[in-house]
């Protein structure tokens, strides 16, 4: 038994839902961001590369740092969610917009053809 092929054209993207779609997708960006600098704060502390910098500023400048006090978990994990918080919000706008743009371009290129089977 073959299945039958249905070519469509894809003429239109709702906003709204390019919207919702966009943003989720940059929630659980976000979400894998904070986690992945949690992560690798945590390894990176752990290992005592922040120590070891720590020690090799002081040898080359002469004069003391606390980076282990610049880099603490509070400051890491705020700036990593500052950060998630503004991609999330880029990525929902661009969502936004490359519905916009992709509505405005169908009526120049007759939008994008789309195979379906039934399989």
């Amino acid at each position: 038994m073959s299945s039958k092929q249905v070519r469509l054209k894809l003429v239109y993207i709702d906003f709204w839902s390019s919207v919702k779609l966009s943003f989720l997708i940059a929630v659980c960006l976000a979400v894998v961001t904070i986690v992945a600098t949690f992560l690798t704060f945590t390894v990176l502390n752990g290992t005592g590369i922040f120590t070891e910098i720590d020690a090799l500023y002081t040898d080359i400048a002469g004069s003391a740092s606390e980076l282990t006090t610049i880099l603490s978990i509070g400051n890491v994990m705020g700036f990593a969610v500052v950060v998630a918080v503004i991609n999330t919000v880029v990525i929902t706008a661009l969502g936004a917009i490359f519905a916009v743009l992709y509505n405005l371009s169908v009526k120049v290129t007759g939008g994008l053809l789309v195979g379906f089977t039934n399989n």
